[in-house]
């Protein structure tokens, strides 16, 4: 099943008290270790509200420890992290809805109440926040499926229910860890272009870590690329047309192609520590 986009519907979900549809995100010197291993070093990285920016690097960099830093779940040894200007912890957590690599569907739970859950978590009741999901099925190529358990679901449907469970949150800030990493060439390529759209229609502020340096540049304004563990910034490249809608066009296009050759060796050079 394809997805869908329709750009004149766009997503309302209940958003918390003063949460607006994107703030910036700053970091500066930033510095985290688990133990003697060190992760970030010295990492500097800006996000303007409603950007959009890719991550890329070697395995094992501090990509996924920089998008927990982002959202409170960790704090810098040294440095600063702020989201919308919080630099607490609590603040950032507030502001920010993260998607982590798998899915983390509940196997008990139907695909409307898996999606749902963001809003029961901030206290709504049952039926309110089924109706608030449901609503938002059809938009999300899920229309049908709202009774079906997760391994009822095609890998492409389980990662739409957890975008709508991440998206309807109402968080501004959008940090999502590889997530389309599970799925199979074609699945994942639809996926990108469904999110695309997802952006075009609802835009947040949103920070990706992709291995993937062509879905970067699809799906980002800007794509930084951090190098081996410590992590810092080694390179920032624009993306020729981001989030455009036709992705066939889009990454066959020659400035595109020369965009994703210039990220490649940014990255073979961070993975060679240059």
């Amino acid at each position: 099943m394809r997805p869908q986009t329709r750009e004149s519907q766009t997503i309302a979900p209940p958003a918390p008290a003063g949460a607006t549809t994107g703030e910036a995100i700053l970091l500066r010197a930033v510095a985290h270790a688990y133990g003697e291993v060190r992760t970030l070093d010295g990492l500097d990285l800006e996000v303007p509200a409603h950007g959009v920016v890719g991550l890329v690097g070697p395995s094992g960099c501090g990509k996924s420890t920089l998008l927990e830093l982002i959202c409170g779940l960790r704090e810098p040894g040294s440095g600063s992290v702020a989201v919308g200007g919080e630099t607490a912890a609590a603040a950032r957590l507030a502001r920010c809805a993260y998607m982590p690599q798998r899915d983390l569907l509940l196997s008990w739970y139907s695909a409307i109440d898996n999606a749902a859950l963001a809003l029961r978590n901030q206290g709504m009741r049952r039926a309110a926040a089924r109706a608030a999901a449901g609503a938002l099925f059809e938009r999300f190529g899920l229309a049908g499926f709202e009774a079906a358990r997760p391994d009822e679901l095609s890998g492409g449907m389980r990662q739409r229910v957890a975008f709508l469970r991440t998206l309807i949150a109402g968080k501004p800030v959008l940090a999502l860890d590889e997530p389309f990493a599970s799925l199979d060439a074609i699945t994942r390529a639809e996926m990108q272009e469904w999110l695309a759209g997802a952006l075009r229609g609802e835009p947040r502020t949103v920070v990706l870590v992709t291995h993937d340096v062509e879905e970067a540049l699809y799906l980002c304004d800007r794509v930084a690329v951090l190098s081996a563990r410590p992590a810092r910034v080694v390179a920032e490249l624009r993306a020729p047309a981001p989030r455009a809608e036709d992705r066939a066009a889009a990454v066959t296009d020659a400035e595109f192609g020369a965009a994703r050759e210039e990220a490649l060796r940014a990255l073979q050079q961070a993975m060679r520590g240059s």
